[in-house]
């Protein structure tokens, strides 16, 4: 709602600034106690705005980087049982991946706010923003408050927290606004520049309620239950319907206080409409150009646009829609085969409580996967609704908006022909099994010919200058003979190379989400092997099934990978280790390590980069007892392929392998992009980053640079990087004397584990 300055209450900053901006800034105000996170486009600025922050001193929340969105929302379930305010932010299939714990939370009762920046649910994988994500929400017993623009997001953060509050509802909330719309689009906005005036508006923390940490009062929290299970269900419902009214009393102190208005329904020349759009958040202030034009030409055209979905708000849209002849309802997700949208739907079950209403509805499907909606858009939508008041009937009730068939004439061609299988066959790699020691002789041609073996990918794909991915991962597939399959999962690997319609991978290729690949990739090994023994398909023994992670994931993808690793399916994983998740914007990951900047640990007056050491990967990973693990650089091409052709050897007749290569990202470690070689060749000299492998559970360092004469200290290594100069700044001497102890520590136990086999 536009505001002038002298309506305001109290005295308030004017700025430019986005959704997320707002967002972390009405959280850092109210300063909840924890954030359990993890990054996923378009929500991952607020965590980056909240850290940028905390370097600043600006907020004491305890933020938490989770293994992944699941873990994210376990983390923020624990601690909301503690008694505190808790606040996390998300998006698509983060939001679906910890959907299964959001229950938990409603059912339990516990407060926490929510933000759902909305973007469309894979697959096909899109990042921009629709509503699918937030229709996934509409069961699990929260309400929903929608924010229409960045003004909106702060506004109804705070509301939201003294909602989720309130002794007759204690119900988790969502604040829901358009991806990229709204999250990243700069509008002017007023807040509050003293924080006290946002942390008397929402209060304390109520007390009276139970907690998991009261000594005095010890409770069971999360008991199995049984025949009164569906009273705890009576009394959630009651308290959500309950928090309809409780916002509209929240809303109105907030007026007072604010100058800014939210009703339950946003409404716009609704008081005479005959003709409506029915749209949440940012269409909504599209159409409203659109009705004054209609206005203007004597056709009674108006908006509504909710504040508030869940509870759904049934009687205000009946008293909305009483004089409405057409309404159509845009909706920016489907609800699969039930000829509806899920708001259509519950709009037309509201209206049957209103036996005079003959509004006639209509629904549309649009602007999926981020799909700009226009003026003339919304204009043609008010003309479908415009035809169907005329006729007193919809001749299409449902469809999509905005569909393009195609042209046939115009489907993309084959850029490159299929490689033949004996192109990627080049005889020079001999790998065989000692039966005394039980470990694999490798040999290898020269390199330069190895080098007229086709490359597994095209050129043309989208990575930064510089980016290690694809020569570590080509130097790699040097010493891989014959055919593959390869997935990778989410990830810049998976990003750059695959833009629909064209694809920069010559061989077959799948994708599947951050967390799942390993499993995915394992279904479809012993769907081969069932089928080759069933005389069902004819290929070759030598098939090598390849799947490929990086960009943090080996962290949330950490479950399956030990899962698919102690089944030991017949595949490789390989890891392309860039300390960090650089396809969502360079936040931490567990493999960064201590002290190194990310976009969400930062480096300032409070805080000096990431807080803990980095998770030794290769280590977890042979502890699950397969036959082959190493680590590897393209810095040592040699010493990859060697370890190439026995991974190959290892998945083809034994089980999984894992391997480990250390790859620059030029972008966030802030490096030149010729550097890449000479920057992990140090990470290896320096003992950081050593080149190893476990076979059948024995060690053997495959280059020790201490023997080589070549060490370095570490120092050496994290002067090469911008992201981590500020380490050999005497103010950050005791986490430097920290990562060279940790270093040290490791080195000293390979070397221990290379000498003695038995470790």
């Amino acid at each position: 709602m536009a505001i002038e300055e002298k309506d305001l209450k109290i005295e308030q900053k004017v700025d430019i600034k986005t959704g997320n901006e707002m967002a972390a800034l009405s959280v850092a105000q109210i300063n909840f106690h924890v954030m359990g996170y993890f990054p996923i486009t378009p929500s991952t600025e607020i965590a980056e705005f909240l850290d940028e922050m905390k370097t600043r001193g600006e907020h004491d929340i305890v933020m938490i980087p989770a293994d992944g969105e699941h873990g994210s929302a376990g983390i923020n379930f624990g601690a909301a049982t503690g008694g505190g305010r808790v606040f996390n932010a998300t998006s698509a299939n983060g939001f679906l991946y910890m959907l299964e714990q959001l229950p938990v939370q409603s059912g339990s009762r516990f407060p926490m706010v929510l933000d759902l920046v909305t973007r469309s649910v894979s697959g096909p994988l899109n990042i921009r923003g629709d509503h699918s994500d937030l229709y996934y929400g509409l069961n699990i017993g929260w309400p929903i408050l929608i924010a229409r623009d960045p003004q909106a997001v702060y506004d109804m953060n705070i509301i939201a927290t003294r909602l989720a509050e309130h002794k007759d509802v204690r119900l988790p909330v969502i604040v829901a606004y358009d991806g990229f719309v709204t999250s990243h689009q700069k509008r002017r906005v007023h807040y509050f520049n003293d924080r006290k005036i946002v942390q008397d508006f929402v209060g304390e923390m109520p007390e009276g309620f139970v907690h998991a940490l009261d000594p005095k009062n010890p409770v069971t929290i999360g008991p199995y239950m049984n025949d009164d299970y569906i009273n705890n269900k009576y009394q959630q419902s009651l308290a959500i319907y309950k928090a309809g009214e409780v916002f509209k009393q929240i809303a109105a102190e907030y007026k007072d206080l604010s100058g800014r208005e939210y009703p339950v329904l946003d409404e716009y020349m609704m008081e005479d409409a005959e003709v409506a759009l029915f749209l949440l958040a940012s269409a909504a202030e599209t159409a409203k150009d659109v009705v004054d034009k209609l206005r203007k030409q004597g056709i009674k055209a108006g908006v509504i646009s909710p504040n508030i979905i869940r509870p759904f708000p049934a009687e205000e849209i009946r008293k909305s829609l009483k004089n409405v002849k057409a309404l159509l309802v845009g909706e920016r997700a489907d609800s699969y085969g039930s000829n509806g949208g899920n708001l259509s739907h519950e709009i037309k079950a509201a209206l049957q409580e209103d036996k005079e209403n003959q509004t006639i509805v209509l629904t549309r499907i649009f602007s999926l996967g981020g799909k700009d909606f226009y003026f003339d858009e919304a204009e043609d939508f008010f003309k479908l609704a415009i035809d169907a008041a005329e006729k007193g009937y919809a001749e299409v009730p449902f469809d999509y908006y905005g569909v393009n068939p195609g042209d046939p004439d115009k489907a993309p061609k084959r850029v490159l022909e299929p490689v033949n299988t004996d192109e990627f066959k080049t005889g020079l790699i001999k790998v065989e099994k000692d039966e005394n020691t039980g470990k694999l002789n490798v040999k290898i041609p020269p390199l330069r010919q190895l080098m007229k073996k086709p490359r597994r990918l095209a050129p043309g794909h989208g990575a930064c200058p510089g980016c290690g991915i694809f020569p570590g991962l080509e130097t790699f597939f040097k010493g891989i003979e014959g055919d593959i399959v390869v997935l990778f999962h989410t990830g810049c690997g998976m990003v750059v190379s695959t833009g629909y319609p064209y694809s920069s991978h010559k061989g077959t290729y799948i994708h599947n989400l951050f967390q799942n690949g390993a499993a995915t990739l394992s279904g479809l090994v012993e769907m081969f092997w069932e089928k080759k023994r069933r005389g069902e398909i004819e290929v070759s023994d030598d098939f090598t099934f390849v799947m490929v992670t990086g960009d943090g994931g080996m962290d949330i993808g950490m479950g399956p990978s030990i899962g698919a690793a102690l089944r030991n399916h017949k595949m490789i994983i390989i890891e392309y280790d860039n300390e960090g998740y650089m396809n969502t914007g360079s936040q931490l990951s567990y493999s960064t390590p201590i002290g190194h900047m990310t976009s969400t640990s930062g480096v300032g007056e409070k805080q000096g980069g990431k807080e803990t050491h980095h998770k030794d990967t290769a280590q977890i990973m042979a502890a699950t007892n397969i036959p082959y693990v190493f680590t590897a650089t393209e810095a040592f091409p040699q010493d990859l392929i060697k370890k190439a052709a026995k991974a190959q050897w290892y998945a083809q007749n034994e089980g999984l392998v894992y391997g480990k290569i250390l790859i620059t990202c030029t972008l966030n470690w802030k490096v030149k992009d010729d550097q890449g070689a000479a920057i992990v060749g140090t990470a290896v000299n320096s003992c950081f980053f050593p080149l190893y492998e476990v076979e059948h559970g024995v060690t053997t360092i495959t280059y020790n640079p201490e023997e080589k004469g070549k060490r370095v200290p570490v120092s050496e290594w994290l002067g090469m990087l911008g992201k981590t100069k500020h380490l050999l700044k005497p103010e950050y001497e005791s986490t430097l004397k920290a990562f060279e102890n940790e270093v040290e520590l490791r080195w000293q136990r390979l070397k221990a584990k290379h000498e003695n086999p038995l470790l």
